[in-house]
């Protein structure tokens, strides 16, 4: 039955937004055989653009989770564009998280889990993946995350 996977979303208290139009001369994602790769997103909700700022200064892990977790419901709204439907998701394949974080920073991963911990609650063993978790001097719009991914589909 379709409409599973949003079902358990709603029920989790998360409604789809719209995803973002691209920000640049990139598509939001290309499907390609049976993989689905989703361009990078930041942290936008319902009123725009939300945590930025930088981990490490002035933001805490916490607060990178939080964010994390946004860039992941955004993931899965362009999944859901691409596919019309998230019960074709078989695989959560890789993700990607990228921290602005202060030079001295070292908690990347545990931001990131943010993301990887949202996935797994939405699609149960379908959200386990590889994942990179790495710092940078900054992101797009100063943001404090960026994720991006890949993911196999039917």
């Amino acid at each position: 039955m379709s409409g599973n996977t949003e079902a358990h979303l709603s029920s989790m208290g998360i409604i789809l937004p719209t995803p973002a139009a691209p920000a640049a001369n990139y598509v939001p994602y290309v499907m390609s055989g049976n993989l689905l790769t989703i361009s990078g997103q930041v942290p936008v909700g319902p009123d725009g653009l939300e945590y930025q700022g930088k981990l490490g200064d002035g933001f805490d892990v916490e607060t990178g989770q939080k964010a994390a977790r946004l860039c992941a419901i955004n993931i899965l709204a362009q999944a859901k564009a691409a596919l019309g439907d998230l019960d074709r998701i078989v695989k959560m394949v890789k993700i990607t998280g990228y921290v602005n974080a202060a030079g001295d920073f070292g908690d990347h991963p545990a931001v990131i889990n943010g993301a990887s911990d949202l996935l797994v609650e939405a699609l149960g063993e379908r959200g386990k993946h590889a994942r990179a978790a790495v710092g940078m001097s900054s992101l797009p719009f100063g943001v404090a995350v960026e994720v991006d991914a890949i993911i196999e589909f039917n």
